[in-house]
This record gives C-alpha cells, sequence and structure tokens, in this order.
C-alpha cells in the first residue's frame, strides 16, 4: 500500500509539475507575437491619424528587439505627425546617432529644429545639408523657404536663382519668385514663356 501511495504522489508530483512546464523559446515567441500585435494596433491608429494613440502602440512594439527600431521610427514619426516637436526631436536625433550618415534622418531633425522654433540652429543645419546634398531638391527649397520666413530674403536670393537653374520644372519657383518680388525691392521676377500662342 505504501508503495502504490508513494507511486501515486510521485505521479501527482510530476503532473502538477508539468502544467508549469514551458517549451524552449516560449515567451521569446509570445512576447514577439504580442510585440507584433502592438505594431500593427499602431499602423491602424497612424492610418486614422490618431497619432498619440499610435506612439502609445508603436512604444509598446518597441520591447520585442524585432519590431525595436521600426516601432521607434514610426514612433518619432507619430510625436512629428502630433506636432510634439521635443519628443519627436529627441527619437530623431537618437535615431541619428545610431545611423549618422542617413540624409532623411538629418532632414528630419533640422525641420523640427525649425518647427520648434530654433530657426538659427535650423538655417545652419540646412545649410550644411545643402552644402552635402547641393542637388537635392528638398533641401534646397526647405532652405530657402526657412529663410523667407525668417525674414531674411536678400540670402535666399541666391540660393533661389540656383533653385531655378538646377530645377526648372519646380512648382515652388514661383511661390518663391513672389514672395522674393514682395520682400526685395529690385528682386525682377522671371518672365513666364507663354506657350498658349504657340498652339
Amino acid at each position: 500500500m505504501k508503495k502504490i501511495f508513494s507511486t501515486f504522489l510521485t505521479c501527482a508530483f510530476f503532473l502538477s509539475s508539468c502544467a508549469s512546464f514551458r517549451v524552449p523559446g516560449e515567451e521569446r515567441v509570445i512576447l514577439e507575437n504580442i510585440s507584433y500585435e502592438h505594431y500593427t494596433i499602431a499602423e491602424g491608429y497612424f492610418g486614422v491619424k490618431n497619432y498619440a494613440k499610435a506612439a502609445e502602440y508603436y512604444k509598446l512594439a518597441m520591447r520585442d528587439e524585432k519590431y525595436y527600431l521600426a516601432s521607434y521610427y514610426k514612433l518619432a514619426r507619430s510625436y512629428a505627425f502630433a506636432q510634439n516637436w521635443a519628443d519627436a526631436l529627441t527619437c530623431y536625433e537618437d535615431l541619428l546617432s545610431r545611423d549618422s550618415e542617413n540624409v532623411n534622418l538629418q532632414l528630419s531633425v533640422a525641420y523640427i529644429t525649425a518647427m520648434k522654433g530654433d530657426c538659427d540652429k535650423a538655417i545652419e543645419l540646412f545649410k550644411s545639408l545643402n552644402e552635402k546634398n547641393p542637388y537635392d531638391e528638398q533641401i534646397l527649397s526647405n532652405y530657402i523657404t526657412l529663410l523667407l520666413f525668417v525674414g531674411r530674403a536678400e540670402d535666399a536670393e541666391p540660393f533661389y536663382e540656383t533653385f531655378k537653374e538646377r530645377f526648372p520644372d519646380s512648382t515652388k519657383i514661383k511661390d518663391f519668385s513672389q514672395q522674393l518680388s514682395e520682400n526685395i525691392d529690385n528682386f525682377v521676377e522671371p518672365k513666364v514663356k507663354d506657350t498658349t500662342s504657340e498652339n
């Protein structure tokens, strides 16, 4: 009887310990699945322009290393779209420290710096970006826009001339020309060729 009872206790103990036994790697898979769900939810909120809620879920998705960088980048974008400039700048500067040659991240840092109101620093960032990437239309366009915004039309004029020469089909030329003519006394607007009579 003692032997049967002892066998019974051994089996009961073994079965109860099996209930808490996990397959190796199971917790990792569970965390990855949860992070994937959080990332998917964040993407949904981002898609409907609820950027604050998207940011919450991107932060949760960052708990898994597989989704960390993608979620972190999207978190930065969510902050930027929500006009949470301080948090956006912190994220973008951190991302840039990991990938210092990434022009898109450099451009984002310059843009957000301007949006935060630190225009002098933003001008220096755009100036440096333009020197390193002289044929990037977006960089030069943003640089001119910022110079015009802070009332430095005279400084913007030579960059406008370069812009016009390098990107003659840009729709920004007309806007820049108009702003420059409003702010510089001797500025001559370029003549637009009339193509209607040629047909």
